[in-house]
């Protein structure tokens, strides 16, 4: 299975990319994307057409008879995926393609969870700033959750799953204390 996902996610990626190129001026192309690929990857799991994709049919017949069968459900970006696949004779990798695109898919639309741990109530600027800086780090949307804490003297801390930004004046204190021993 692990070699399947290795062939796939090539395609995955690149499918992926061009449905959030697409999806500038049509916002719904990544969710086409999913569309005409699920349909794709069932067409592929027919045990019939996988008798059909691994015989000794020229890649030509193969990516028309996988065309004509999904019909009107892929459209022109999406042939030309099946026609790439059949050339490489890979068109048996179509449902852990889709898989893999769904990942894509998750991962983009996924929201991070970032808490600020504040001296003081962060203002609506200061929260904005901080929600511009974490979402170009993070490349992902982010939810900021707000909290005061009296034990700071200034500044933030900010936490996410995978790591801290510890910017108040107590950490700036304990990294020059342990600068100096």
């Amino acid at each position: 299975m692990s070699e399947l996902t290795t062939i796939a996610r090539p395609y995955a990626k690149a499918a992926f990319d061009f449905a959030v190129e697409q999806s500038a001026t049509d916002k719904s192309a990544v969710q086409k994307w999913t569309e005409m690929l699920s349909f794709a990857a069932h067409v592929a799991e027919n045990e019939q057409v996988q008798s059909f994709l691994t015989g000794s049919f020229s890649s030509q017949k193969v990516a028309d008879t996988v065309i004509s069968i999904c019909g009107e459900q892929l459209d022109q970006y999406g042939q030309n995926l099946i026609r790439l696949m059949a050339e490489n004779k890979r068109l048996t990798a179509l449902p852990a393609v889709f898989d893999e695109f769904q990942h894509y898919v998750k991962e983009h639309n996924a929201i991070a969870e970032v808490q600020a741990i504040s001296a003081k109530p962060l203002n609506a600027t200061q929260q904005q700033k901080i929600v511009a800086a974490m979402e170009k780090r993070l490349a992902r949307k982010v939810k900021l959750n707000c909290t005061v804490d009296n034990s700071l003297i200034a500044g933030v801390i900010i936490r996410t799953d995978d790591f801290v930004i510890d910017g108040s004046s107590r950490g700036q204190l304990d990294r020059l204390a342990n600068e100096l021993q």
